[in-house]
């Protein structure tokens, strides 16, 4: 399937994100560096032409604060799409991830999404984003989660998705998708 050319941003540091807490559904604010993160993505989108994107975001706070810094003077509109919310991580919500079971494996931290206890699970992340993508109308920029962000990625451009060194959606950079190919923007 062809989709639409797509600028994806992860939202800035948390509070949560430099504790290693879970966060999925529940949101802690940016921190500074969040905030600088979030700026950063600005400057990249700055240089860009973006005549006729869309411009979307996660309703989550975090992703939400990040689309108004990094969208600032860049997109008139914003609208807010729940597809795009992070990984429910049920029981977990909150949790330093050092007090839960770590899998053994490629990629525990990845892992431990998909154990969480009454958590969303990847194939029902995998499912609303296939959704989104299917109902996308035109290019656009989407501000989003880590795990999403990888979901929709590995969704758009396979397996290349996961090949560089950030797969979980790297904050403060923004992923640029095209063709069926990934751009790292730094």
């Amino acid at each position: 399937m062809t989709y639409p050319e797509l600028y994806i941003l992860r939202h800035g540091e948390t509070t949560w994100n430099a504790e290693n807490r879970m966060q999925g559904e529940l949101n802690s604010p940016l921190t500074d560096k969040g905030r600088r993160d979030a700026a950063r993505q600005g400057a990249i989108l700055a240089h860009l032409d973006l005549s006729g994107f869309t411009f979307l975001s996660s309703p989550q706070g975090r992703a939400f604060q990040t689309a108004g810094i990094a969208l600032a003077g860049i997109a008139d509109n914003i609208r807010t799409d729940d597809r795009l919310r992070e990984i429910g991580v049920g029981d977990w919500s909150g949790r330093l991830r050092d007090e839960l079971p770590m899998p053994k494996g490629k990629d525990p931290f990845m892992a431990q999404y998909e154990i969480a206890p009454n958590g969303e699970g990847f194939a029902r992340v995998k499912t609303r984003c296939r959704e989104f993508l299917a109902n996308l109308q035109g290019p656009a920029v989407l501000v989003t989660h880590g795990i999403t962000s990888s979901m929709i990625r590995g969704l758009v451009v396979g397996e290349k998705a996961y090949a560089t060194r950030t797969t979980h959606g790297g904050q403060g950079c923004v992923y640029h998708l095209k063709n069926g190919e990934q751009f790292l923007l730094e």
